[in-house]
Parts: structure tokens; sequence; C-alpha cells
């Protein structure tokens, strides 16, 4: 068992957890929770579990069996766990897993594409990502600028849609953008300046939606190299909405046109 939070294994997870560049340059990150951990060992991400000793055994026991049946692992003291958990109530098992790794002509394959540019917040990308999933969109194009999508406030929003929705960030924006429209991608930006409500317009084909930074939206070269800009029409004083709302607003309408969804 480790019980000294200077043990290497153990500053080296913490820095994954802590540090964006540290994730970026290993291409690891960490999850917390049986549900997280055995996704990731299904898909033979998992390089390291850990296990705090506080967790009940008897009551986790087939949950358990089944990780450490499958992955290399460590039992933990419960101030070293603490060290490494980075929620509020941890279920006392997390991992170091590898994360995957898509490029852009995959992303181009798929139906749908959500783009965000620049968005901030982890919060609101981690839910962008879940939501694309249950619109049954095929991926999520990120500017470098955007949150990172392996913060572990990002992942804990993603509920475990993190494994499942294929991603990349790219350079540029504007240039995914007119390079999926090569690929045959009509690509909508929802901006004030939108001559149509997102309702009036048509998303039959191959759908991108451009979501734009939370508090400058989305750029004048974006704006411009997108096909159709549209509105989300508000009520009362409100300008604008949460760019996760108005980016789930915009998904579940391609899915309703396109009988995407599960009803």
């Amino acid at each position: 068992m480790i019980t000294s939070t200077s043990n290497q294994q153990i500053k080296d997870a913490v820095r994954l957890q802590k540090k964006a560049k540290e994730r970026k340059d290993r291409g690891l990150f960490l999850v917390e929770g049986f549900k997280m951990v055995k996704e990731a060992s299904a898909l033979g991400l998992v390089e390291k579990v850990y296990i705090s000793e506080a967790l009940d055994r008897k009551e986790e026991s087939e949950q358990l069996r089944s990780v450490l049946e499958q992955e290399p692992y460590e039992w933990v003291s419960k101030e070293v766990f603490k060290t490494l958990s980075d929620t509020m109530t941890p279920q006392g098992i997390l991992a170091v897993v590898k994360m995957p790794v898509y490029t852009l002509e995959e992303l181009f394959t798929k139906q749908n594409l959500l783009f965000l540019e620049d968005v901030r917040d982890p919060g609101n990308v981690g839910t962008m990502v879940r939501t694309a999933e249950g619109a049954s969109f095929g991926g999520v194009v990120l500017s470098k600028e955007s949150a990172d999508l392996f913060n572990p406030k990002v992942v804990r929003s993603t509920m475990g849609s993190i494994f499942r929705m294929p991603y990349i960030y790219v350079d540029s924006i504007p240039d995914a953008v007119l390079q999926a429209k090569e690929k045959g991608f009509h690509v909508y930006g929802t901006h004030l300046r939108g001559e149509h409500s997102y309702s009036k317009e048509s998303y039959l084909g191959k759908t991108g939606i451009v979501i734009g930074n939370e508090s400058r939206g989305m750029s004048g070269e974006t704006a411009k190299a997108v096909s159709t800009l549209v509105k989300i029409p508000m009520g009362g004083s409100v300008e604008s909405l949460n760019a996760a709302v108005a980016a789930a607003v915009m998904m579940y309408e391609v899915a309703r046109q396109q009988g995407l969804s599960s009803d």
C-alpha cells in the first residue's frame, strides 16, 4: 500500500490532475469512479488503477474484482487518495488512462459535427460533449483556445462521453469549417446577424454546428467561413443563451429533423 504523497507514482498522477501541459505531453489523464474506470478498461486505455483503503470492499466486491482482474493496481491510504481525487465525495477508485486519438479525416466521415471556437468554460465544454453524444453527433472539433477536454471538471461533466465522442483540436476553426464544407457538410453558426430562426432551416444532410466564445461569440473570420448564419429567437430582455444551452438547442433540432432521436 502506498502511504506517502511523496511516492513518485503519486506525484506523477497529481501532476496529471493539475496540469494540462503534463496531460498533453504524456497523453494521459485521470478518471474517477467505477463507471469511468470500467469504461476505460473495456477500451484498453487504463495504465494504472489506484484504490483507497477506505473503499468498502464487500459492498463493491463484484465491481472491484472485475477491475483488479484486468488492470495493474495499487492500494493507497485515505490521505493519499484524497490528494489524488478531484471530487468532494470520491468513490475510492481512480485510474490513469490514455487519451483516445482521432484525426480530422476520421471526423469528416461522420454525419454531424460540433465546432467549438474558444469555448473556455470547462463545464460548458463537458456538457456540450455529453449533449453531442445524446443528439447522435459524430464528433467535436475544438480550437486550441478552448478548454482542455481532459481537465477533471470536463471529464466529470461528460459522464463517460469523453470515451465515446471523437474529438480533435485544430489550429484554426475557420480553416476546419472550410475543409468540412469541401467534405459535403453544410455548416451553421449561431449569430445575432443570422437572417432566419434556426428552426426554419433544413438539417437533413451532413451538418456542422459552430458555437463561439461565451462572451465574444463567433469570430468574424468564422462567421464568413460558415455556410449559413442562424439565430435563436429570444424572449423578454435576454440577448443570448449560455453556450452549452445554445449548442443543445441546435443539436437537438438537427437530431429531430434527421430522425436520430430515440423516439
